[in-house]
């Protein structure tokens, strides 16, 4: 029942994410889409005897735009030299060439009258250059970055300028020739117009979707649509004015989307969509829950090895000492006694000067084992010297606790402790017992007992458990 349930609500939301993902790229066509009906409405209704010619007013604009071009062509190639991608290289060369190119158009408003081409070329050319440099400019999206001594090179930037000038020369040319008119410019602009259709279906059928793409590909659809009014508009007349709005909002969006990357990552390929920020913010909190595991692990090991004696194994002297206090507070509150056991290896000095240290260690090893063994389930046990031991015993009485102490004699007296050499060690232990309240309710006073019962059994033939 309940995965029915589940699946049905699985299914109205599925559906309304479709919906919805529809809706929102129909909103994005449409806003896309905005410059044409403008066109259309001025090519069936507007008169077409009506102009506006203000040559202050142009050239005002083309200043503007020629100031607010340099500023992202800046922009670009500050983004272009921190990613070196190669998107952001010609698309920084197609703002240059299009400022370099187009300024002249500006600069020559005052020809209109008696030199018209030379005056209207430079529109139509500086699309032109743009609309290429911008088709290069998407063919090269997600190709390897480019090296750092390529981004800085002088010499690389130096041939764009002069090629860019060359272009400039080449239209003055052009527009003082026999073959001077309407034909050429209509040609470049017809040509600049396929470019940018192009570059638009080449972003569509390569499924680039990412929000700064989304921003390009709504630009060239500006720009492709500039290029169609300007086409259907003749100098000074309302298309015209149309077609020089039409194409300032599509640059003036492609910067902002040059803003927001130099503001992000400075990348146009690595900016974030909704899909890439959810998988890297998973990404990210999976490494945040990794490093922390991993920090946990190492805290637990140091604390562990704060903890425990490196040798043996077994609990170190402060260790052991805070569980004492911790049993002694709750002895108190509870009133359940414990005991305590202090061990201590006879003649453990012996086996060094025999066998060595190393063989010493592995009978220190074995015997905490052998404690282990003996006691459990308790696990309290602590090297607080060289051979001297301690072992707690949580709500024991003394009598419980002298039959563990017993145990712990017999295992040890009845093993044999290998060592390195192949030697084979044997040896016993004393042992004194203390309880929680017959024996002093403090930790010192229960060492203290538990270490003078340990002493007595020494004095008194060793091997032997005292709990008395």
């Amino acid at each position: 029942m309940r995965v029915t349930t589940a699946m049905q609500t699985e299914e109205p939301f599925a559906l309304i994410r479709l919906i919805t993902q529809s809706y929102a790229r129909l909103v994005l066509v449409a806003f896309a889409l905005v410059p044409a009906y403008l066109i259309g409405y001025l090519y069936f209704f507007q008169d077409r005897t009506l102009k506006f010619e203000n040559h202050a007013f142009h050239e005002i604009a083309i200043a503007v735009a020629t100031l607010e071009g340099l500023f992202v062509t800046y922009v670009t190639w500050q983004c272009y030299r921190s990613s070196g991608e190669p998107l952001l290289r010609w698309m920084m060369l197609g703002f240059f060439g299009f400022v370099l190119i187009y300024a002249l158009h500006g600069a020559f408003t005052g020809f209109a009258h008696h030199d018209i081409w030379l005056f209207l070329a430079y529109g139509p050319a500086s699309r032109l250059a743009m609309s290429v440099l911008l088709l290069v400019a998407l063919l090269s999206y997600r190709q390897p970055a480019d090296p750092a001594g390529r981004r800085v090179g002088r010499r690389y930037w130096l041939t764009w300028t002069i090629i860019f000038l060359v272009v400039d020369v080449l239209v003055a040319l052009l527009a003082t020739s026999r073959f001077a008119g309407i034909a050429p410019l209509r040609l470049m602009e017809s040509t600049a117009l396929t470019l940018s259709v192009l570059n638009v279906a080449v972003l569509m059928l390569r499924r680039i979707r990412s929000p700064l793409m989304v921003i390009y590909g709504i630009s060239v659809t500006s720009f492709a649509l500039s290029s169609l009014a300007f086409l259907l508009g003749s100098p000074w007349n309302h298309m015209w004015w149309l077609a020089h709005v039409i194409f300032a909002s599509g640059f003036f969006l492609l910067s902002y989307g040059v803003a927001q990357a130099f503001l992000t990552t400075r990348s146009f390929a690595t900016i974030y969509s909704h899909e890439e920020l959810t998988a890297r913010l998973a990404e990210a909190m999976a490494r945040t829950e990794s490093a922390l595991q991993e920090l946990q692990r190492t805290n637990q090991k140091l604390e562990h090895l704060a903890a425990t004696d490196p040798l043996t194994g077994a609990a170190n002297r402060r260790h052991f000492i805070e569980r004492v206090e911790a049993e002694v507070a709750r002895a108190r509150r509870d009133g359940v006694p414990f005991s305590l056991l202090a061990l201590d290896l006879d003649n453990f000095k012996w086996v060094n000067d025999a066998y060595g240290h190393q063989v010493g260690d592995t009978v220190l090893q074995g015997f905490v084992q052998a404690c282990l063994d003996a006691i459990r389930p308790y696990n309290g046990v602590a090297r607080v010297g060289g051979e001297e031991f301690m072992v707690l015993l949580s709500r024991t009485s003394l009598d419980a606790a002298l039959a563990i102490g017993e145990r712990i004699r017999a295992a040890t007296a009845g093993t044999t402790f290998a060592g390195e050499t192949g030697r084979k060690v044997s040896i016993t232990v004393s042992i004194g017992i203390s309880q929680f309240g017959s024996d002093g309710d403090t930790i010192d006073a229960l060492l203290r007992t538990a270490d003078q019962r340990l002493y007595h059994a020494k004095r008194h033939g060793r091997n032997r458990v005292t709990a008395t």
